[in-house]
């Protein structure tokens, strides 16, 4: 797999790195460590993390929880690769922040699991974070400030975390967003991805809303508007880019995204300094 890290910020209590892999290797790559404890947010494409016998699906709608030294392999089931904000902090900073739920803090801080689900605030820092040191917009206080409160958000207490259902769930959760992850854009029906993964139509709305939280339709919007942070410093004609995310018309994209996000799409280029 071929990589381009960006660096955006780096102070002695925040490094904010923006991570694009190519998604060239289909298959579980070889073994890699991570040199920092980080969150990853996964902002485009999605792949697949493994730890010893457990995969987990990487996409928008979650954040990545890495631990130094721990050893995961990663693999892109879906083509196009994927981009991910990476924030790393000293541990102690980590053990400050970060919920007794999510870590051990004794005899040394660690996460006690893979991922969270983020919400559609958190999704909407990630972009502002970005974007807004990229462009050079944010200064460096504005985005030492903007990560931690990302991190809080993030992993605050407000986060009910993984579920507790059992390994097959969600193994079955996580190949419904596989499907929903390969076309976007296309108007899938339940049928359609209820023969891709397998099992009834009644099943799979029950498991993925048990494991996830939310039903399928509200899971593919969020993916949906996350391509839409991710993409909006590319388009000028915003009507285009909602049509080409699946949304049926302007109108349903602006509103669909300002109830998310608190903007309309015109409104957040001119806030992160798109436009």
């Amino acid at each position: 797999m071929a990589f381009v890290v960006n660096l955006l910020l780096e102070t002695e209590s925040v490094a904010v790195r923006d991570v694009i892999c190519d998604g060239a290797c289909r298959e579980m790559g070889e073994e890699e460590r991570a040199s920092q404890t980080c969150l990853v947010f996964p902002y485009r494409g999605v792949f697949v993390r493994r730890i010893g016998d457990e995969d987990v699906v990487a996409e928008p709608n979650q954040v990545l929880l890495f631990n130094r030294d721990e050893a995961y392999r990663v693999s892109h089931p879906v083509a196009g690769g994927d981009a991910c904000l990476s924030v790393a902090m000293p541990e102690a900073l980590f053990a400050e922040l970060v919920p007794d739920a999510h870590c051990t803090k004794a005899p040394a801080f660690a996460f006690n699991k893979q991922k969270l689900q983020i919400d559609a605030r958190a999704q909407a820092l990630v972009a502002l974070l970005r974007h807004g040191l990229a462009t050079r917009t944010a200064e460096m206080l504005e985005g030492e400030t903007l990560a931690l409160t990302l991190v809080r958000r993030a992993l605050g207490r407000h986060n009910a975390g993984v579920s507790s259902s059992s390994y097959g769930r969600r193994k079955l959760a996580d190949r419904a967003k596989l499907v929903l992850s390969s076309d976007l854009a296309r108007r899938w029906t339940l049928g359609e991805i209820s023969a891709e993964t397998g099992v009834s139509p009644v099943y799979l709305t029950q498991v993925f809303q048990q494991v996830e939280g939310v039903p399928l339709y509200r899971y593919q919007l969020r993916l949906r508007l996350a391509k839409a942070l991710d993409l909006l410093g590319d388009y000028d004609d915003l009507t285009a880019l909602g049509l080409e995310l699946g949304f049926s018309s302007h109108s349903h994209f602006s509103a669909a995204f300002r109830q998310a996000y608190g903007r309309t799409p015109a409104e957040f280029q001119r806030f992160v300094g798109l436009r």
